[in-house]
């Protein structure tokens, strides 16, 4: 059987995998395989990124940035992202947290692109 915690966090992955479905990245899904001991993150799809999904009543950043930081290597990704569910908003206000260094690098790589 399911925890409550557990079944609330796995409805949180499969709505932002369906957000970003709805937003044109028609590849994203939702990762499977709860229990692997190499965590690459709860969303796939997103090529060189490990997306990590909380739903949690209080939010630890630093706990939560180490996790995505940890999946990314896992993953061999370059970018390893947190969406945090904000209490009582959409999919649409949740928070994207990663490094300011992964941030910048993300910023030079799509400016390449302008």
């Amino acid at each position: 059987m399911t925890s409550p915690a557990k079944a609330k966090g796995s409805q949180w992955e499969r709505d932002v995998a369906k957000y970003f479905n709805e937003s044109g990245f028609l590849n994203v899904e939702r990762r499977y395989g709860a229990g692997n001991t190499v965590d690459k993150g709860d969303i796939n799809g997103m090529r060189g990124m490990v997306i990590e999904c909380k739903n949690l009543k209080t939010i630890t950043l630093s706990t939560i940035v180490d996790e995505a930081l940890h999946e990314q290597e896992n993953a061999k990704a370059d970018y390893g992202v947190s969406i945090i569910k904000r209490r009582n908003r959409g999919v649409d206000q949740a928070y994207v947290v990663l490094t300011l260094k992964q941030f910048i690098e993300l910023l030079h790589e799509t400016s390449r692109a302008w």
